[in-house]
């Protein structure tokens, strides 16, 4: 059984990516906070993981420090953890409880390669959901350079 959006979304959006990977490793670049850390946040952002209890209920929480020396501040919980194919968690940005973001993560391998699917839905409109495609692909583009140096 999937997971619900627990709100009606104002703002969505679709990406997919392609990466020379296996499902297994990429996935696992998602679970494992000393990966994520490593390459989470668009360029010039750092990122800190402060919780990541990767399982249904568990929290998750972190700040991304930009170059502006802004930090940035999420939390929530993992919705659906299925090994190694879907991720779902709930959040808020900026520590704001009404600026819910709700991200569906599937992961689905052919020939040694992993397509990464996110679909990210929001109960707000502003500059952070009208620049979220560009942070991330900027993201991505990071993946891609973490995976083949790993």
């Amino acid at each position: 059984m999937m997971a619900t959006v627990p709100f009606s979304p104002k703002a969505e959006l679709f990406l997919a990516r392609t990466f020379d990977a296996p499902r297994k490793l990429v996935f696992e670049v998602w679970t494992d906070p000393r990966h994520l850390a490593r390459w989470w946040g668009p360029r010039g952002f750092t990122t800190t993981i402060h919780e990541m209890d990767v399982k249904p209920g568990g929290a998750w929480r972190y700040s991304m420090l930009g170059p502006d020396g802004k930090e940035y501040p999420f939390d929530g919980m993992y919705v659906e953890v299925v090994e190694p194919e879907r991720i779902v968690f709930d959040g808020s940005i900026h520590a704001s409880p009404e600026q819910r973001v709700w991200t569906e993560v599937t992961f689905t391998e052919q020939q040694n390669k992993t397509t990464v699917t996110v679909r990210q839905m929001y109960s707000f409109e502003s500059d952070a959901t009208r620049g979220a495609r560009i942070g991330w692909n900027q993201q991505l583009d990071r993946l891609t350079e973490f995976l083949a140096e790993i």
